[in-house]
């Protein structure tokens, strides 16, 4: 069953007018609207159009990925993507779009040259940490998170 409706999802790359839908599946998700953050985040990528990708179903935006590749950021090479976030209408989860998302995701990036792709992922977020280890993450050994709290 779930093969025939994965087989109605399109995946494709995102655009301006997904906007209104990814705050709503965010807003489902956080249980708060953030307009001005997803407008930061979902700006069409010239060089890059096929690293932040939405999923639809019969018209309607069902969920997102948002990635980018490096291009030499802190020394990193341009062979190295970043995903940065991911989101599924909970309407919609755990019926595979998340994975489609995340395949489609990696093979634009592996056919543009990318070698490797980092997330960051909160420790304690084990649903996330077992999705990424399902699809065949593993834990990094080449670069470490820093923090630095400012108290107010």
């Amino acid at each position: 069953m779930e093969d025939s409706f994965l087989s109605k999802i399109q995946i494709r790359p995102m655009r301006m007018d997904d906007l209104e839908a990814i705050v709503e599946i965010d807003r489902k998700i956080f249980g708060k609207s953030r307009p001005d953050y997803w407008k930061k985040i979902v700006i069409p990528n010239d060089q890059y159009p096929f690293s932040s990708l939405v999923a639809e179903l019969e018209g309607k935006v069902i969920g997102f990925i948002v990635g980018e590749v490096s291009g030499g950021k802190f020394g990193v090479p341009d062979t190295v993507g970043w995903l940065t976030t991911i989101g599924v209408d909970p309407d919609f989860q755990h019926r595979g779009v998340a994975r489609k998302l995340s395949e489609t995701f990696i093979q634009n990036l592996k056919s543009i040259g990318v070698s490797i792709i980092y997330t960051l992922v909160n420790w304690s977020d084990w649903d996330l940490l077992k999705f990424f280890r399902n699809m065949g993450f593993t834990r990094g050994g080449e670069m470490i998170n820093l923090q630095l709290k400012i108290s107010e």
